[in-house]
């Protein structure tokens, strides 16, 4: 699509902010390449250098550049993105399958972070918690039935940041049944949650991945390495039994920059 201006009568700062973006749009301005100075900015447009500050600000609002604290303003470089399909939650039945050393050999790291397993750390934590109302209601459970919250993490060895983060949620008396899935001592579990339910006679039949977004804290901003600008992805996966009845409830958040989202709807034929 051609790079529009915003239509407005824009002051100064979303003038240049608006012609810098064109010209990355257009690639002029390529990944890497240095913005003009905020002198060369105040001299091509005859402005003060508050206007050309705040035109460099708005841009990195926009997540098209880098830079700041002392280091010159750059065009940013995308990072690779990590592709999520749907058509991921059959390989993971698939897999739950397998012969224990096929499962052990395949998991998050490879399929999604593609790195190897020594180059991250793992966090899980296990906590047995009384439900709020609403998950209880999203779980279809009573407010008085105990639930497994689950917890993982997975970080870069390297520099601490995050890579993955989710939370999870079951119904205690759909598994207690096997004494294992209850201690965290037991994770990374070959096969995953999909190989633990099938240990209690539960088979997945239905997944519903429901998507929604927001620009990060503070605080999340850190612990993802973030740039000004990315707003993060909350996906909910919910799955349910051949009964409909829900199984477990999983929260994960993705960084908008590095994730890319694929749903695979098969049609029956008319």
């Amino acid at each position: 699509m051609k790079p529009q201006p915003t239509a407005v009568a824009a002051p100064i700062h979303l003038r240049i902010a608006d012609d810098l973006r064109m010209r990355i749009e257009r690639g002029e301005l390529e990944p890497g390449d240095p913005l003009p100075t905020l002198q060369i900015l105040c001299d091509d447009y005859d402005c003060s250098l508050n206007s050309a500050r705040a035109a460099i600000a708005l841009l990195k609002q926009q997540g098209l550049i880098t830079g700041g604290r002392g280091k010159a303003a750059t065009v940013r470089t995308p990072v690779p993105r990590v592709c999520r399909s749907s058509e991921r939650h059959q390989a993971e039945k698939d897999l739950a399958l397998q012969p224990q050393d096929v499962r052990a050999s395949t998991g998050v790291a490879e399929t999604d972070m593609g790195s190897r397993i020594e180059e991250l750390s793992f966090l899980t934590q296990y906590d047995k918690i009384a439900p709020s109302r609403k998950l209880a209601a999203d779980l279809g459970v009573a407010v008085d039935t105990e639930v497994l919250q689950r917890l993982y993490e997975m970080r870069d060895r390297r520099d601490g940041r995050r890579l993955s983060w989710s939370i999870s949620y079951i119904p205690i008396p759909l598994i207690e049944g096997n004494p294992k899935l209850l201690d965290a001592a037991n994770e990374p579990w070959p096969g995953g949650t999909l190989h633990q339910l099938h240990t209690v006679g539960i088979e997945v039949m239905k997944v519903v991945d429901q998507v929604s977004a927001s620009m990060p804290t503070t605080a999340e901003a850190h612990e993802w390495r973030l740039d000004d600008g990315v707003p993060m992805l909350h996906v909910r996966r919910i799955s349910y039994d051949e009964g409909e009845r829900v199984v477990e409830i999983s929260d994960a958040n993705f960084p908008a920059d590095r994730t890319e989202l694929s749903f695979t709807t098969h049609l029956k034929k008319w």
